[in-house]
């Protein structure tokens, strides 16, 4: 008997667990709709934009095409001026790893100015990120840089934090590399809607840095 009470219950928290799944997927996807853009000539001017951080390097001497493509992205947006200002917002979780660093000395060597870029240093997560975004830089109107897929969940917590975002694509990486990390997706979507449940709030805030109109 207690077997069977054992397999009902672990069916019921997977179907449960899968239905978590589905819906909060379902309601990231509808939140971003008429929000996402892939061709920059019809991306709407925003005075400031948002570059969602992530590795350099999958290993040693393997380039992370993430990356390769949300500098890209940022390049193209800002050379078509339909930004004025970017920030950078990612992991300084260490002295040896710094994802804000690392993108704005690539910006800057594809020729950006620097004056234009500005760091957020405590972007450890996509949720720190979007809150961070209005708190410490006082934006409440942006352009997200990263993957249609990242894209969708920021533009979620853009909307529940008051900010209206859309988003830029950055190219993608074919399903079949990048199946690790749309698994990752799909259970960081569940995340999002459990720090809000619980009342998350972001690992720091900190003094305010002032963005010129």
């Amino acid at each position: 008997m207690w077997k069977k009470r054992v397999l009902i219950a672990l069916f019921a928290t997977i179907l449960l667990a899968f239905i978590a799944v589905v819906y909060c997927n379902k309601t990231i996807i509808n939140a971003s709709k008429g929000k996402l853009y892939d061709d920059v000539t019809k991306v709407p001017y925003n005075s400031v934009a948002l570059l969602l951080g992530t590795s350099k390097y999958l290993s040693r001497h393997t380039l992370n095409p993430y990356y390769t493509y949300r500098i890209q992205a940022a390049i193209s947006l800002i050379q078509a001026h339909k930004v004025k200002y970017i920030i950078i917002s990612g992991d300084n979780s260490t002295v040896s790893y710094n994802e804000p660093y690392r993108m704005r000395t690539d910006l800057m060597r594809a020729g950006i100015d620097s004056s234009i870029i500005y760091m957020d240093f405590a972007g450890f997560r996509t949720f720190d990120s979007m809150i961070r975004l209005k708190e410490i830089f006082g934006q409440d109107s942006v352009t997200v840089i990263s993957q249609q897929f990242h894209n969708e969940r920021a533009l979620y917590i853009a909307d529940r934090e008051g900010i209206y975002a859309i988003g830029f694509n950055a190219k993608d990486v074919p399903s079949a590399v990048g199946v690790r990390v749309q698994l990752r997706e799909k259970l960081a979507r569940v995340k999002v809607f459990l720090d809000y449940l619980f009342s998350k709030k972001p690992r720091f805030l900190g003094e305010k840095i002032v963005i010129p109109q």
